[in-house]
């Protein structure tokens, strides 16, 4: 019985750990990866560098073409994506 009540404490340090660092991470993590797959042709999105853009090709799966001034396309990774300020409506079908 003392042998259990030894590791009480650490149990409840890791369920404090896990429900106030580990489930907001994988939470804000799965919810970039949602809005990464949501990326289309027009939307302006902010690069975790700073960049403002208008996505104007999404290329394959991984990478993307942002133009950030009239003339100046630029390649980039999808996950660089840091925020999606205007988001385009779906093309009616």
């Amino acid at each position: 019985m003392d042998g259990i009540a030894q590791f009480v404490p650490l149990i409840l340090i890791f369920a404090i750990m896990y429900f106030l660092l580990i489930r907001p991470q994988q939470k804000k993590l799965k919810d970039h990866q949602k809005m990464v797959e949501g990326l289309r042709r027009g939307d302006q999105v902010v690069t975790q560098g700073g960049l403002i853009g208008k996505v104007t090709k999404v290329k394959d799966e991984n990478e993307i073409e942002v133009e950030l001034a009239e003339g100046v396309k630029v390649r980039v990774v999808q996950s660089t994506i840091a925020n999606v300020i205007n988001k385009t409506e779906p093309a009616a079908s």
